[in-house]
């Protein structure tokens, strides 16, 4: 039997988490081949070279392919997608994969699928029809769905919003979110052992930070940020402070410096690069909350069942746990809801994403969905509506 070959690609820290499971459950069935490609911010020093870690859990990678461009401006931004149109140019064609998987909402995950797509690939999108009304991926997102072929979303509304966007609901699957497969399946570092790899001590009470631009908005994130600065100042060094640095969108680099003059301030607090996944969710397993305008404050720390305080607009329309509280980005608004949150008994919240099983169903459909000819002719699927006149 001629195995099925699926070519995952991963750019960046947030998509090798969520892709994990896949991964691995493709690399161990026997009708199936795994291909991988690795680009984006895992070949960067400044994000930390993260595909060694990639490496070190047991994969092989077919390709890696430089993309990212100095500076965080966005031209920069500009400049990276058109590198990954040029690195993936033939790269389709020489792995000849019968189907991209592809994740979320990037930028260069964008171009990516742009490659694919005109690769005459079929391409498996995750996690389309969720929304981010304070963000490029917004568009970057449903440019993907239109794109792609078979469609794994997070969610039954998600669902239904990739099929009201013209994709026949028999291509169209609601699998729930890998994220909560990997919190299933890991087993967490201890307290100690976060401490001594990496160098620090808990307070009493303790706050992990991941804050990305809102690339919607006029650099008014800078000011968006200093509020929540000034706020995590005046919690005084009673609190332990844990940022995880910005990605590499526009304005990710100033996010950065910003940080690191905040933390030589205030010797409570700590910055990282990259954490990694185990050591990240481990971080977030002992904080007593997630703070910034992270995807994982919506998806992961519920599953950890660890209050959320999500500032401004970057995740906004995107299903929401109990444990999360919204906040504006105005110092006073942030403490009010930290102080709120610190309160929250979140040890029985519910998550809309899934129960641990979305790599599962996701695989037996890679191996199982029928790759008919000319397949990528689709067919643009009407949604019936009564409009009132």
């Amino acid at each position: 039997m001629i195995k099925r070959k699926i070519c995952v690609v991963t750019s960046s820290r947030a998509d090798y988490g969520l892709l994990y499971w896949p991964m691995k459950k493709i690399q161990d069935d026997p009708d199936l081949e795994l291909q991988l490609i690795v680009t984006g911010t895992h070949l960067s020093g400044s994000f930390g070279h993260t595909y060694k870690l990639i490496e070190s859990d047991g994969f092989k990678i077919d390709k890696k392919i430089e993309i990212i461009e100095s500076g965080d401006s966005n031209v920069a931004v500009i400049k990276s997608m058109g590198h990954t149109l040029i690195g993936f140019s033939n790269t389709f064609n020489e792995l000849s994969p019968d189907i991209v998987l592809v994740l979320g909402d990037r930028y260069e995950m964008f171009a990516v699928t742009q490659a694919a797509f005109v690769s005459n690939k079929v391409v498996a999108h995750m996690f389309g029809g969720d929304t981010t009304e304070g963000a490029q991926d917004e568009a970057f997102r449903h440019g993907m769905t239109k794109m792609s072929y078979l469609h794994f979303t997070s969610n039954e509304v998600s669902r239904q919003r990739v099929v009201q966007l013209g994709e026949e609901p028999e291509r169209v699957f609601n699998v729930g979110s890998t994220g909560v497969d990997y919190i299933k399946n890991l087993k967490l570092l201890s307290l100690k052992k976060i401490e001594n790899d990496l160098k620090l001590t808990f307070k009493k009470q303790n706050i992990l930070v991941t804050y990305h631009p809102v690339t919607l908005e006029n650099n008014s994130y800078k000011e968006d940020f200093k509020e929540l600065l000034n706020a995590l100042e005046e919690l005084g060094d009673e609190f332990g402070i844990i940022f995880t640095k910005s990605n590499s969108d526009a304005g990710g680099r100033l996010i950065g410096e910003m940080i690191d003059e905040f933390v030589e301030k205030n010797p409570s607090s700590f910055a990282y690069f990259s954490l990694g996944q185990l050591r990240y969710l481990s971080v977030m397993s002992k904080v007593d909350l997630v703070l910034g305008n992270s995807s994982s404050g919506i998806y992961e720390a519920p599953s950890m069942g660890v209050a959320t305080v999500n500032i401004g607009d970057r995740q906004g329309g995107r299903l929401q746990s109990k444990s999360i509280l919204n906040s504006s980005p105005l110092k006073n608004h942030i403490l009010n809801n930290i102080k709120i949150a610190m309160d929250l008994d979140c040890s029985k919240i519910e998550t809309p994403y899934g129960n641990g099983n979305s790599s599962s169903l996701i695989i037996e459909i890679l191996k199982k969905f029928p790759l008919k000819e000319n397949c990528l002719k689709k067919k643009f699927y009407h949604v019936e509506r009564n409009y009132e006149s």
